[in-house]
């Protein structure tokens, strides 16, 4: 993986056509960002997920002439809300985040100035403004000054192919460290946030990390801050706080994860000629293209990919285990549909197989309990019977 787009000889025109055609003919590219990247890394082992992301084809609408649309993005409320926010914090210079960096991860260091170092990184295109950010980050290291970096483009490699990546900010600080900075709507509560949000934001974060890091190994006294900061409205005002964010286990499980995936060109080369995910063509056209490229759905992926409500129904159709969950999937072993799972506990598994024997054993516990659950209940309801005959009838003549 690299923080610079990739130094090897360039794609052959034959690679960039076949991606074009996998997209579609008049279906552009869909870039990659942090929180696919993060998205796909937590389930390396989904090809269909990785070629569909290497190649740019924009899986929303692909899910949607699917027939299996998926209920993803935010409100336009919520946009401009956040983009209000950060607005505020990056507003006269970056002073305010520049003030809680220092604040949070100052370390000692003199407090920013006004009118802090905050370099131009326009450029023409992702490459260039990638080229662009990786000469500031080396000028503001060798200047030693305090440096707000607004809206960088970073690439990393990702399955051979470049993805250029753009975090809200990053911070150069005297001592030479870069830090990222994620801006977020979502409210600090007495210092704290909703632990699940936060989370996403560590991983998204760590995606931003990796790509620094390359750069930074070019470049002398230079260092990639293993705590991010997250800058979040304060309790239900629009104030701005912060709180470091710890990502050096977000970052080590990214980095393995994404190291694990297959290369795009690789996953194009098993596809056989003329297959398409443009959306333009018939569902029944596209559900077959689909299928041509492995999958390995599980119930997170609905929070995460356009296409999880699609592999969910094709997952269940199949019976795969792991559409009950990979700690599911995990507990059953070698029995990789519901089928097998079931033959297992009726004692039709291998014999010598200690998954089977334990779900045999499993199924014989259960059928044990039931039946005391119902020789419990049969008692019950013959006591309860020769209650009801013992005792008189209403109405009846006591005398």
């Amino acid at each position: 993986m690299s923080s610079y787009p990739h130094s090897g000889p360039p794609q052959t025109t034959t690679l960039r056509q076949r991606l074009a055609d996998l997209r579609g003919p008049a279906v552009p590219p869909r870039p990659l960002d942090a929180r696919a990247l993060a998205a796909l890394a937590a389930n390396p082992g989904c090809g269909r997920r990785a070629l569909l992301d290497g190649a740019g084809v924009d899986k929303t609408a692909l899910a949607a002439a699917l027939g299996s649309p998926a209920p993803f993005g935010q409100s336009q409320f919520a946009i401009i809300r956040g983009n209000s926010f950060e607005a505020k914090v990056k507003g006269d210079g970056g002073a305010e985040l520049l003030r809680l960096v220092h604040l949070h991860l100052g370390a000692g260091a003199e407090p920013p100035r006004a009118g802090a170092r905050s370099p131009d990184l326009t450029a023409a295109g992702p490459e260039g403004r990638a080229a662009r950010t990786a000469l500031a980050l080396r000028e503001a290291t060798a200047a030693g000054e305090w440096t707000l970096l607004d809206h960088p483009m970073l690439a990393l490699e990702v399955a051979g192919t470049p993805a250029y990546l753009e975090p809200d900010a990053v911070v150069v600080h005297p001592d030479g460290r870069w830090t990222v900075v994620e801006v977020k709507s979502f409210p600090l509560l007495d210092d704290s946030a909703d632990p699940a949000k936060v989370g996403a934001a560590a991983r998204q974060a760590a995606v931003y990390v990796l790509a620094l890091e390359a750069t930074a190994a070019k470049v002398e006294a230079a260092e990639v801050g293993h705590t991010v900061l997250l800058v979040c409205p304060k309790d239900f005002s629009n104030q701005p706080a912060a709180a470091p964010v710890d990502v050096r286990r977000e970052r080590a499980v990214t980095r393995r994860q994404l190291a694990r995936l297959t290369r795009v060109e690789e996953l194009a080369a098993a596809l056989p000629p003329g297959l398409t995910f443009d959306p333009a063509r018939p569902a029944a056209e596209l559900t077959e293209a689909v299928a041509a490229v492995s999958a390995s759905y599980a119930p997170e992926c609905l929070s995460a990919c356009e296409l999880a409500f699609h592999c969910r129904e094709r997952a269940r159709a199949a019976g795969e285990a792991t559409a009950l969950g990979r700690s599911v999937r995990g507990e059953l072993g070698g029995c990789a549909t519901v089928a097998q799972a079931l033959d297992a506990a009726a004692g039709r598994g291998p014999a010598d197989d200690p998954t089977a024997a334990a779900l045999l054993q499993a199924a014989r516990l259960r059928a044990e309990a039931l039946a005391e659950a119902a020789d419990r209940a049969a008692a019950g309801a013959l006591a309860a019977a020769a209650e009801d005959a013992e005792a008189p009838e209403e109405g009846a003549c006591r005398c």
